[in-house]
Formats: structure tokens, sequence, C-alpha cells
């Protein structure tokens, strides 16, 4: 009787075992960004589990049940904080990293108390038009393919007009004016099959898995922020577990196969955090995305963090991805969306980034934060079109060659100061080194010169060169009052092309009118250089080749928001904001015509037929933004987001027009659920839906007679952007369990996400088929079927 009371008290505690895990992180001040020794952190609702942070500011919390979790962490002098809402599961220890601000009077004890939400942006400088986003929240939503670029799609102000790739429309500009940037370095659009210039893809090479907490930045962002007129995702990796070793496999349609490592290493707290993923289509030999052609795309990334040396703390950071598709005409539906039934095309890229970023403190108020890095962003792109296909006379020629590259040196530094419990201050500067090496020939709209029959094969671009930025900034944050906060900065832009400088001042407020009230308002000075694509466009003069567009300026946004927060009850909260743009220094061309490049960016290519541009056109945006708001809590969440806007420009003929991006509004409602299951309630069943109404593209009628006659696409230029497609309506649900093993600490959850569940029928494009003679109407992804399974352990 004893050995079997002994062996049932030994499962038990077993059993119960497996139920839990950790939670473990770092607690910093929020204006020194240096972590906080003996804080204390306390898991609520489960007593007797706590943590006092040791001199790196680091806490693990031991036997922390299974589910999710609410923790409240306290510091003497500093305002409490609480975090809602930690998912702990049994194969995988949760990491949460926390800021403290100081009370705005110097107290002997704690008596304010704030939650951490993602309202809140990770970067404090950030005054109007930021949010912060979790991993978490990558892989929720129903239609997120586990995107951050479709993930922000769902955010006020924000447009995703293409089901077939990942650009976001922010606030009506071009997709161009978004700004990548990883540990605090720009990157190149971080998508497989990206391409030059662009900033956006079919499938993200950003595997969410690795993501901490980041920013996404969508207007006045601040002053350490540069060479962008739209938005900034400003994201950072994670650290692996310092505690113990952990693993997961994971397979989804487009995630791919994945396997991700993570561990302590060293004796110094330093870990590891490694992923590499392939995709499934590949290894299935389907098609995905809008074609019925095969992808192939694998990409690999991970963060070495090697703990804190008296030289301070070093870590390595990279991502590397390469992908490729072959486009045979005759394996492609006529409603292909990226190729032809008379061409086979070719398409291979790309991209990586590795990074080496060094943080030393300089006292208990001040570091200096250092990143190098190296990355490349490359694509081949070739197109060999049948004549006369399906006759006695068929032949095929080389129609389209592109193969560009550019390969850029980032050095970034910056010095953090929090002069007191009022005042911060951070001044750095940013250098980029870019190597342009573009070639491009193309024989579409080309004459026929050399008289073989056939439209020439002309040279667009052919130019290997080198472009370095310089951005030095300074901005500060000062607390006047408990109610009231300055952000103010300056930042500096320079560019070797042509000896361009200019001066960008950046101003942020914040008033806190009531405890659930709050007025934000933002103005900033935006430039970035044009499209690289369209500064290296090359014209034969004289039978010489030459850069006529080398001289443009930068393109010059203004900035204005006006914002209010109301906190309408617990977890809940509604935002508006109003916002004006004013756009200048766009490029037009020196004759009276439509164009101009605040145009560009709506596909994978550019305009090659646009030299001796000159900086004489202009543009707006304006708008209005609603975001009614439910954290997760009581096992579900909400979000309602509203944004009614206008884009407009002026090309050298003067006339107002729509930009391509002038959907109008937009409207996204999402929403889930989690019901526990079980005698313990441990596993979960979980639902979502998002649904999405928006206005259509406008787009540039075909002219068909013309393009009957020319045998090629020709648009009716002088009524550009004068047409609009029909609105854009789908509805997305996903569901999926998650599974906390009873035995051994492993994990599992399954998900099934069906996207365009009414296989509504949103136009992709019209446009002219050269062999039909006819425009033709192409529509967007119809029902798709998305589902994932991860294992952890």
């Amino acid at each position: 009787m004893k050995t079997k009371i002994l062996l049932v008290l030994l499962l038990t505690s077993a059993w119960l075992s497996a139920q839990t895990n950790q939670i473990s992180g770092v607690i910093i001040d929020e204006q020194s960004e240096l972590p906080l020794a003996g804080a204390s952190v306390v898991l609520l609702e489960v007593e007797g589990v706590g943590a006092i942070t040791d001199f790196d500011g680091y806490f693990t919390l031991e036997d922390v049940p299974v589910g999710r979790q609410n923790l409240e962490i306290s510091y003497i002098g500093y305002e409490t904080r609480t975090i809602n809402n930690v998912v702990v599961t049994s194969g995988k220890a949760a990491v949460v990293n926390v800021s403290l601000i100081e009370s705005f009077d110097q107290l002997d004890e704690v008596i304010l108390t704030s939650k951490a939400s993602k309202r809140r942006p990770i970067n404090t400088l950030a005054t109007v038009s930021a949010r912060q986003f979790g991993m978490e929240e990558v892989t929720r939503f129903s239609g997120g393919r586990s995107d951050v670029g479709r993930l922000a799609a769902n955010y006020a102000g924000v447009s995703a007009p293409d089901d077939s790739r990942n650009d976001i429309v922010v606030r009506g500009n071009s997709p161009t004016g978004l700004l990548w940037r990883l540990e605090g370095i720009p990157i190149p659009s971080p998508n497989h099959y990206s391409t030059l210039g662009t900033t956006g893809g079919p499938v993200s090479a950003l595997n969410p898995n690795l993501l901490k907490n980041s920013d996404f930045l969508t207007s006045a962002f601040p002053s350490e922020y540069g060479n962008a007129v739209g938005g900034v995702f400003d994201l950072g990796f994670r650290t692996g577990n310092k505690d113990d070793y952990e693993y997961t496999g994971q397979v989804g349609i487009f995630t791919g196969v994945e396997a991700m490592a993570e561990g302590p290493l060293g004796n110094k707290r330093g870990s590891f955090l490694v992923a590499a993923r392939y995709s499934l289509v590949s290894l299935l030999g389907v098609g995905a995305g809008g074609t019925s052609a095969t992808p192939d795309y694998s990409d690999l990334s991970f963060n070495i963090d090697f703990g804190k040396g008296k030289a301070g703390n070093f870590s390595l950071f990279g991502i590397l991805g390469t992908s490729s598709i072959d486009f045979l005409g005759d394996d492609i539906d006529e409603d292909d969306l990226f190729a032809a039934e008379d061409e086979n095309a070719f398409a291979d890229s790309n991209f990586g980034v590795i990074g080496l970023k060094h943080q030393i403190a300089l006292s208990e108020n001040s570091f200096i934060r250092s990143v190098i890095a190296t990355s490349t962003n490359g694509n081949e792109f070739t197109v060999d079109r049948f004549i006369d296909k399906d006759t006695d006379q068929e032949r095929v020629i080389r129609f389209t060659e592109a193969d560009d590259t550019e390969n850029r040196l980032s050095v970034s530094s910056f010095f953090n100061t929090k002069i007191n419990n009022r005042l911060t201050l951070r001044t750095g500067v940013l250098f980029e080194s870019f190597g342009i090496d573009t070639n491009f020939k193309d024989r579409t709209e080309q004459p026929d010169l050399d008289g073989d029959g056939d439209p020439d094969l002309t040279i667009f671009r052919s130019i290997d060169d080198r472009l370095a930025l310089i951005q030095p900034y300074v901005q500060t944050q000062f607390r006047l009052s408990k109610s009231l906060t300055l952000n103010a900065g300056v930042h500096g832009q320079y560019s070797d092309l042509n000896e361009q400088f200019v001066i960008e001042p950046r101003l942020g407020l914040q008033y806190k009118v009531a405890p659930a009230h709050q007025l934000s308002f933002g103005f900033g000075v935006h430039h970035q250089n044009q499209p690289l694509p369209i500064l290296f466009l090359n014209q034969t003069v004289d039978g010489q080749q030459i850069q006529p567009n080398l001289g443009l300026d930068f393109v010059r946004s203004d900035h204005y928001v006006l914002g209010y927060d109301l906190k309408i009850a617990k977890d809940w909260r509604a935002k508006l904001e109003v916002y004006y743009q004013d756009l200048t220094n766009a490029a037009v061309e020196s004759t009276p015509s439509s164009y101009s490049g605040l145009t560009e960016g709506a596909d994978f290519g550019f305009n090659n037929d646009v030299t001796g541009l000159v900086n004489a056109g202009t543009g707006f945006n304006q708008g209005l933004e609603l975001t009614v708001e439910k954290f997760f809590s009581e096992g579900y969440y909400g979000l309602l987001t509203a944004s009614i806007f206008e884009s407009k420009y002026e090309g050298s003929d003067g006339i107002e027009r729509n930009t391509p991006f002038n959907n109008g509004y937009v409207l996204n409602f999402l929403t889930g659920r989690e019901f526990p299951i079980g005698k313990q309630k441990k596993d979960v069943i979980f639902a979502d839906t998002r649904v999405t109404f928006a206005g259509g593209r406008y787009f540039t009628p075909v002219d068909l007679a013309a393009s009957q006659a020319a045998g090629f696409e020709i648009t009716q230029d002088e009524l550009a952007f004068s047409q609009q497609y029909d609105d854009y309506f789908r509805w997305d649900v996903k569901v999926g369990i998650k599974l906390n093993s009873r035995s051994n600490k492993t994990a599992h959850s399954f998900y099934l996400d069906i996207q365009n569940l009414t296989n509504n029928e949103n136009v992709f494009v019209q446009r002219y088929n050269r062999l039909t003679n006819n425009i033709d109407q192409v529509n967007q992804i119809g029902l798709f079927p998305d589902f994932g399974y991860r294992f952890e352990f």
C-alpha cells in the first residue's frame, strides 16, 4: 500500500510539474534603457511566485502554471507596472522585457500604477501615430500569413491593396516611402522575390518567431528615423532562453517547414537563437499566392548574445534568404497574377543582412549603442517570349533581362543619457554606403531600329556606382509636468550623389487632460531619396549612355498630426487622429505630363522611360482615423479601425489627380476568443476572424485601339488614375487548438486559416491581353485555405 501511495504521489508530482514552466526577462529604466537591479516581479493570482532582478536587471519566475498569466513589476521611486496575458506553454518558457518610468516627483514609495499595453510604442520618444506589436499578434490574426507587413494592414491609416504582395500603403503614401529597420539599422526589403527599390514582396523573409516587441510608426516619427516619408517598421530580435535549451518545429503553407533552437551561451548570461525555414509548397510541388508556378524559397535567421563583459555587451544578428520561381507559359493559367501564356519567365532573388551590435554603459544613466552591418538585396529576372506561338513560324526571343544588386554598409552609433527624471537626451549618427550594380534591358514599347522584325532589346539601366548617405540627429524628451511631455529633435540628411544636405525639425507633445484622456500633437519634416531604379535610369544621347536623373534632390513631406486617446474602460481604449501631409520636390517630367514619382511603387517594377526629371511635383495626403480596441483579457480581444483619407498629386501638367493609392476608405474589424478545455483548463481552442472593406484602387485606363495597333498595352496617360476599381471586401476565419503535454515538456498547436471565405472576386488588374487583343480583368486570390502546425519541446 505504501508503494502504491508513493507511486501515485510521484506521478501526480510529475503531472503537475509538466503543467508549469518559466517566465524570464529583463527590467530596465524607460528613459536610460539601463537595467534596474532589485526590482520586484510578482506573479498575480498565484501566491508565492516572485523574483528580484539581479545586477543585470534579469529575473526568472519558476513553477509558473501554463496559460495566460499576469505580472506586477515594482521598484522604489518608479511607477508600478502590470503586464497582462503572458502566454506560458508546457513546451516553451515565456520571455518578458519591461521598462519602468521613474515617478515624476522623487518619492520614497510607489504610488502610481500603470498597465503596459500595445498602445505605447517601445520608443518613448515617439509621440503620435506609433504602435507597439509583438510576435503573438503577428501569428494570431487570421489572414496574416505570419507576416509583419500584413499585420500592419489591420491598423488605422494602412491599406494593403494587393493580396499577392505585402506592400502596404501608409496614409496614402507610396509603399516606397516605408523604412525597414532591424536592430537600429536600415535594411532592404526583407521579403522573398523583392525587387530593387521596392519595400514589399509576395512572401516575408522575416521570421516572427525571432521578433521581440517592436514599433510601427505612420507619421511624424522621431528624429532618429530618416530617409522615409511614409512609415517605419522598427524591428528587433529577441534573445534566446538564457536558462535552458528549447526547440521548436513548425510547418505552414506560407511560412514553410521550420526548425528553431535556442539556449544559454557561455557563463555571462549569453544566449543563442537560430531558426531556418524552407518553403512547403516547393516540397509539395504546387503553386501558391496567385500563381500555378511553384515558388522555392528559404531563409535563416539568428541572434547570438555574447553576454556582458568589461568591454560591454556584444551580439551578432542576421537574416539570409534566397528565392526562385520559374513561370513556364505552357503551365500558366490565363488568370495568373504574374505571368503570361506566351512567355517563359525566370526569377531569382536573394536578401541578407548581418550585423554586430555593441552596447556599453558609461554611468548609471548613460550608454552608447553602436551597430555595424552589411546587407545585400539582389534579383535576376529574364523573360523569353514566344513569337507566333503554336504555329509553324514559332520562335523564341529574349525579351527582358534584369540583374540588380544593392550592397550596403551601415554604421550607426548613438549616445543616450537620462539627465534626470524629467529630461532625456539622445544624439547619434547613421552612415550608409550603397553599392549599386544594376542592369536592365527590355523590348517593351521599343522600335525596331535594326530591322530584324522585333523590337530592339534596349538598355534602360547599366551602371555600377556608389551612393553615401549621412544622417546625424539629436532628440530630447522633457517631462514638463506629470501631465505634459515634450519630445523634440532635429534630423539631418546628406547625400554625396548631388551633395544635398537638409535639416528636418521634429516635434511631439503629449498632454494628459485627465487619467482617461490624452491629447497629442506631432510635426515633422521628412525627406527621402528618389527610388534607385528611377535615379539611375539610362538615356542614350549621341550614342552615349548617361544618367540624367542623378541630379534629383530628395522628395520632401511635412507631417502634421493631432490625436486624442481615450481609455473607455478596463482593457478598452479609443484613439482618433487627424493628419495632413504636404509633399513637395517630387520627380516629374520637364515637359507637361501626368507622371510623378509619387505614383511609383505600386508593383514589382518602375517606369523605365522617364528621364530628365525635375523636382517640381507636389501632392498631399489627408485623413481621419479611428481605432477602438479591446486588449486581450477575459478570453477575448477586439479591434476596429476605420480610415477615411484622400491622396492627390500634380504632375508637370499642373492637373490635380488621384494617386493610385487613394482608396478613399479602409475599415477593418478583428475579434478572437479562446476557450479553455480539459479538466485543468490548460488546453485551448481558439477562433479569430477578420473582415476588411476598402475603396478600390485608382488606375489609368487602357487605350484599346492604340494597344491593338501597337501589339502592346498603351494607356491613356492624359486620364491617369481617373478610374477606380470596385470596392474591396475580404473575410478571413481562423480556428485552432493548443495542447500542453501532461507527461513531458512539450506543447502542440494547430490552426486552419480560411482566407477570403466568401471567395469574393476582388479586382487585381485590368490589362491588355496581346493574345486575345482585348482588355481582360484578372481577379485577386480567391478562397484559400492556409494551415499550420507547431511543436515545442
